[in-house]
């Protein structure tokens, strides 16, 4: 699409900067907004003075939170907002030889990635995607946290001049925090099958053996119902379950390797779900013991495994069809890449 405004917005946690070249002119123009709906309207108002919000592009940076708030009052008002990761504004930035850093600065460097790279215009997930993600984060957390806390108490039991009424704080400590992981579990189990537009999706993954409500969750949240995963081979690449080459010349020879990037917790997850798929899933189990049977190390196998569940997660959801245990492509018209 051509666009006929171009604007960039540097965010920081109270403020934000703005910048855009004002069209037929040349000349840029800058303005400094307060995090406040006030501040959102005579953004918007100044903005529709150059362009139609159908005929503009607004690029701000993935900044923690921060961008959200604005990002979704632009959207109501009809903007085309793209949110990309600070890393590409990065590389941006280097590319231009560019190495002065103001906020000010910033938000030209952004209006210009809009203008050279029209990024795709977000969308804002629906109301179930914050729903989830809060409670997956708030569990994380809390999983970390009685880790340690466990680590702390099994030193402490080992400790000959252990005082009993700290031990005891400890355990009651643990037991709150245990407590809360499990509320926090039924909590997702029930949002899942509540009535969102998520919720086919969710009962879909949720008959992939191995696949309970978290792992489910993850999926949904880390790919918002693999919306931006058009082939099953993008879901694997999205979880860094995908080893890429990395040669060049005579110099370098490094094997291939995953993990380096992609999505963290949902590699975690979909590595730890294959346990259970080696076992249980035909399909998945023939391609484990394969790969051990040659020779592989367990841990290149498994993550084979993962990459094959990533695979049949992203088919169960985009086909719209129900994960069949001893799926053969002769007795679907659909077939299950894998």
């Amino acid at each position: 699409m051509t666009y006929t405004l171009y604007v960039g917005i540097d965010i920081a946690a109270q403020s934000a900067a703005v910048a855009w070249q004002v069209p037929d002119r040349g000349e840029w123009q800058t303005l400094e907004i307060k995090q406040q709906q006030s501040d959102y309207a005579r953004l918007v108002r100044q903005l529709r003075r150059q362009a139609t919000p159908a005929e503009t592009l607004v690029v701000m940076e993935a900044t923690g939170v921060y961008w959200l708030a604005l990002a979704d009052a632009l959207h109501r008002q009809g903007f085309q907002v793209g949110v990309i990761n600070p890393l590409q504004a990065r590389r941006f930035a280097q590319l231009h030889l560019q190495h002065a850093k103001t906020d000010a600065i910033d938000a030209r460097l952004l209006a210009a990635y809009a203008q050279h790279m029209q990024p795709t215009p977000w969308t804002p997930p629906p109301a179930i995607y914050y729903h989830l993600q809060q409670r997956l984060a708030y569990r994380q957390d809390l999983v970390k946290m009685r880790t340690q806390e466990r680590n702390h108490l099994h030193a402490l039991c080992h400790h000959p001049h252990a005082d009993a009424a700290i031990i005891q704080r400890q355990r009651q400590h643990l037991a709150y925090l245990t407590g809360q992981i499990k509320a926090l579990e039924a909590e997702l189990k029930n949002l899942l099958a509540g009535d969102h537009p998520w919720r086919e999706a969710a009962r879909r993954l949720q008959t992939i053996k191995g696949f309970g409500p978290i792992v489910t969750a993850w999926l949904l949240v880390a790919t918002q119902c693999f919306a931006f995963c058009d082939t099953p081979e993008q879901a694997a690449a999205y979880a860094g379950l995908v080893p890429y080459p990395r040669h060049s010349g005579s110099s370098l020879r490094a094997t291939r390797s995953t993990g380096r990037t992609g999505h963290a917790q949902l590699r975690v997850m979909l590595y730890m779900a294959a346990l259970s798929a080696a076992r249980h899933i035909p399909s998945v189990k023939a391609l484990y013991d394969r790969l051990l049977a040659r020779g592989k190390p367990n841990k290149v196998a498994r993550v084979a495994a993962a990459r094959k569940l990533a695979h049949i997660a992203w088919a169960v959801v985009v086909k719209e069809r129900d994960f069949d245990l001893y799926y053969t492509p002769s007795r679907q018209a659909v077939p299950i890449p894998t």
